[in-house]
């Protein structure tokens, strides 16, 4: 019998890909982290107008402590980056995850402001780690052809996340009120349980020696450049898109006087669900027109259209214009994400690429923390919609950062 005959065939579909335990476990295991992320963060801008009365905070406070959860998330990134590298992808995962569950539910027993700050800070550091060990941990489980397909479910399920916060918001707080959100936010926790006895490390990775991974690396020569640019853009586009959507909910359901559209929190809630129906298909569908057509020419057009779109939402007359052109904004405002996790990942060597990846993410976190902060203040004299439009030149500048992007360069072991 001949060898042709014998050899197994490889399987090359996404879907057939799919099937195999590891890639499906580790693409499961990501998304389930990114989207309980984007749950229990997002319950606090769900919350905030009910928040703001109990705990006698103005807008700009409210603002502020996002952006003090954003600055945490940058510490956090970076040092669950090291453990990523170090200790591996799942380890990084399941302890991020804990940490931010957790962290959610304290902030059901606070009674003043500073206490608030500190819990969502410290649910923050969690937030950070969890993108980084799951993208490394798909990018390296998933071949060339498929990573952007892969990563792009991923980052697709921040949307779920988002429309189970405003969902859970919906039937609890009117009943039990703001508090009780935020402890449905501690039961996600117990996905660590079965990460950490079903997802296997990447047959890519391995606990780098020190001297053969140096940090500083990172900041020389070509991927010095990388980190540069991929930075750069990351934190223009993170800081249009946390002063966008941390305030759509408040936009949504605040007085007209106040540069809102008064809705109720029922039509708050479904308003911003569908809208996240809009924001999966963008980041799904960037993944398959990033596989494609490249990687820069689809991140680029997304923002470049996310620009032009976020002006008709803010400015936008009645309910219903809103309602139509909620989707639309979720689609190019936050489908472009899928692109920076491809982007980076292929940026950067595996001994570095939790480090990396945590890095670049995670600084743009810092810049982008001031976002809430800015929007919020802004709309104290201007209104909230006059605010938001601001963040269109976040979008500009990520854009026009990106376009000197290069193509990669980083040679892939061939997964089995």
């Amino acid at each position: 019998m001949s060898l042709a005959a014998t050899a197994i065939p490889t399987p090359s579909s996404f879907w057939q890909l799919a099937a195999q335990p590891a890639r499906r476990n580790a693409l499961v295991a990501a998304s389930l982290g990114w989207m309980l992320d984007s749950m229990d963060v997002m319950l606090y801008s769900m919350v905030i107008p009910a928040a703001q009365k109990d705990l006698h905070m103005s807008s700009g406070i409210a603002g502020g402590i996002m952006s003090l959860t954003l600055v945490a998330a940058a510490a956090g990134g970076i040092f669950f980056g090291f453990v990523a590298d170090r200790l591996g992808r799942t380890r990084a995962l399941s302890m991020s995850i804990l940490i931010y569950c957790v962290c959610t539910g304290l902030c059901a027993f606070v009674h003043t402001v500073p206490q608030l700050a500190i819990c969502r800070m410290l649910l923050g550091l969690g937030m950070g780690g969890e993108w980084a060990a799951g993208a490394a941990l798909v990018a390296e489980t998933w071949p060339d052809e498929h990573r952007g397909k892969a990563l792009g479910i991923v980052q697709s399920s921040w949307a779920i996340g988002y429309a189970l916060a405003a969902l859970v918001v919906a039937l609890v707080m009117p009943h039990f009120g703001w508090r009780a959100v935020f402890l449905v936010g501690m039961l996600p926790a117990l996905v660590t349980v079965w990460i950490r006895r079903k997802v296997k490390e990447p047959d890519t990775w391995t606990p780098e020696p020190k001297e053969n991974s140096s940090f500083g690396q990172l900041f020389r020569g070509s991927l010095g450049y990388n980190m540069l640019i991929i930075t750069t853009m990351n934190a223009a586009s993170l800081f249009a898109w946390w002063g966008l959507f941390s305030w759509v909910p408040a936009f949504l359901s605040m007085p007209v006087s106040k540069g809102g559209h008064g809705l109720n929190i029922v039509h708050t809630a479904s308003w911003t669900i569908l809208m996240q129906v809009g924001t999966f298909l963008g980041y799904t569908s960037f993944g398959y027109l990033a596989d494609r057509f490249g990687r820069k020419l689809i991140y680029i057009s997304y923002l470049l259209i996310a620009a032009c779109v976020v002006p008709l939402y803010a400015l936008a007359v009645g309910s219903m214009a809103l309602l139509l052109l909620g989707p639309v904004i979720g689609f190019f405002g936050s489908g472009y994400f899928s692109g920076f996790s491809v982007i980076a990942s292929e940026a950067f060597p595996t001994p570095l690429r939790g480090r990396a990846m945590g890095f670049a993410y995670n600084l743009g976190r810092v810049v982008s923390a001031a976002a809430p902060f800015t929007i919020g203040k802004f709309s104290e004299t201007h209104g909230m919609g006059s605010a938001l439009v601001l963040t269109s030149a976040g979008f500009l500048v990520a854009a026009a950062t990106a376009s000197g992007l290069r193509r990669p360069t980083i040679q892939w072991p061939q997964a089995p």
